[in-house]
């Protein structure tokens, strides 16, 4: 069963139980591209930027009492996501967001007119552009609810982070005193404690929480009420001054307005910087993930340092075999944060003038890393970090037979006899303390005091 709805281009047939209308059948039609659909956080941001404009057209005298209150009774549907289903348009879709503006609109519509008792399609009562939209245009609203979205995974992401950053210090404390060999090109290099390497861990984290904390600042300042090219046109006086207030009083946010609207249309540098921030991060956890697969290859052939949880089985062949599987999946998620950051990039030098019409696709991966990562850390944190052993002696064979063990030595024996000592130690396969004790290098209390945990890692 279908309606016939009419837009500017004709008409066309709408399936009879759906809420949206003539302007999403044409998109359906037009990008069935990926079968991907916008994020939930997404729709429910764009729902309270429709509820806040009913209520502050409302305000202003332009939009009556009765539709505004179904207007924003449906729109609080679309926050609550009972209407998700409704929203069928690709994340790969007309330039700017418009289709998924006006999917939204719709939908809103018809839900609206359904309160009211009229046949979906009766737009003589409730316009989807008309009122639905009034005082709006998708090129201020798709990025105003892409800053909304961008802050509410925002929140979730920290959360995360601050986890693993308490995770990595607690096994930081944890292997404090378990010495091992360092290494610098892959090679031996001076000691370290196992303990050491994590507490340089949490501290790259809380570094990159910092380096989100100062990039998230911008997306706060908000463009809503620009309209069309920023200058305001269609909207009543102090809407968006309005808008902004009643955004932060829905969502719990703190927003304001921007300094200058029409810029806030056409640069996506608020976005970019952001993704920046995601990328570095990502960065950071893809070595550290590194790290710890390198940490804990083996378990006889490899360094076997570590002992990570094992999650599953490793091998479809070989029988008792574990993998890193949790590390792996991180850097996965972590490759494709990169390749979002890239993607981001390009799409934000792809504007003119005064609009960005590339903003639906940066909208999908900015929000896409940000989940990703989210859970990727939670995985990360709960499934990996939390259980990992040491394996105390293997660390400390390591660091028995380092050859680099010679460097220590060289303020009291100098460069080139110390570089001679790292050579016999290699030929005849005596460690670096044995050959001082055969060659007396050292007085009995000077090897105690080289043998202090404090003299090897400088703690």
């Amino acid at each position: 069963m279908h309606r016939e709805e009419k837009d500017s281009l004709g008409i066309k047939n709408v399936p009879m139980d759906a809420y949206y209308g003539v302007q999403t059948v044409r998109a359906l039609e037009n990008f069935a591209l990926s079968g991907l659909r916008s994020d939930p956080v997404l729709i429910a941001s764009y729902g309270i930027i429709k509820k806040a404009a009913a209520m502050v057209n409302q305000e202003c005298g332009i939009l009556s009492s009765e539709k505004a209150e179904v207007i924003i009774k449906a729109a609080e549907e679309i926050i609550n996501g009972s209407l998700n289903d409704q929203i069928p348009i690709d994340v790969f879709q007309a330039g700017a967001g418009t289709s998924f503006n006006m999917n939204i609109n719709e939908v809103i519509a018809n839900r609206a007119l359904e309160m009211m008792g009229y046949p979906k399609g009766h737009y003589e009562a409730i316009h989807p552009n008309d009122d639905v939209n009034m005082s709006q245009s998708t090129n201020d609203t798709f990025p105003t609810a892409l800053r909304i979205s961008a802050l509410l995974y925002h929140k979730k992401l920290l959360k995360e982070l601050f986890t693993l950053y308490q995770a990595l210090k607690t096994k930081a404390k944890e292997f404090s005193k378990v010495i091992k060999s360092g290494r610098t090109h892959l090679q031996d290099a001076l000691p370290i404690t196992l303990g050491q390497e994590f507490a340089s861990y949490a501290v790259i984290i809380a570094t990159q929480i910092q380096h989100l904390q100062k990039a998230v600042k911008p997306l706060h300042y908000l463009g809503v009420g620009g309209t069309a090219v920023g200058t305001g046109i269609n909207s009543p006086p102090h809407y968006s001054r309005k808008m902004v207030k009643k955004l932060s009083f829905l969502t719990n946010l703190t927003f304001k307005k921007a300094a200058n609207l029409i810029e806030k249309m056409q640069s996506m540098g608020d976005f970019t910087c952001y993704s920046a921030a995601l990328r570095n991060l990502a960065l950071e956890l893809i070595k550290i993930s590194n790290d710890l697969r390198l940490m804990s290859s083996g378990p006889r052939t490899g360094l076997a340092e570590i002992e990570l949880p094992a999650v599953q089985p490793g091998s479809s062949i070989m029988p008792g075999k574990i993998n890193p599987s949790i590390c792996e999946a991180l850097t996965m998620v972590c490759f494709q944060v990169v390749g979002n950051d890239l993607t981001i990039a390009t799409a934000s030098l792809s504007g003119q003038l005064e609009l960005n019409v590339m903003l639906p696709l940066i909208a999908f991966n900015l929000l896409f890393s940000q989940k990703i990562l989210t859970n990727g850390i939670a995985m990360f944190t709960q499934k990996c970090i939390k259980n990992i052993k040491a394996n105390t002696e293997r660390c400390r064979f390591y660091f028995e037979n380092s050859v680099s063990l010679v460097t220590l030595l060289s303020p009291e024996i100098g460069y080139e006899k110390a570089a001679d000592l790292a050579k016999e130690s290699k030929t005849t396969g005596k460690t670096v303390l044995i050959l001082i004790e055969e060659k007396q290098l050292l007085s009995p209390e000077e090897f105690k005091k080289l043998m202090n945990l404090k003299n090897l890692t400088g703690k």
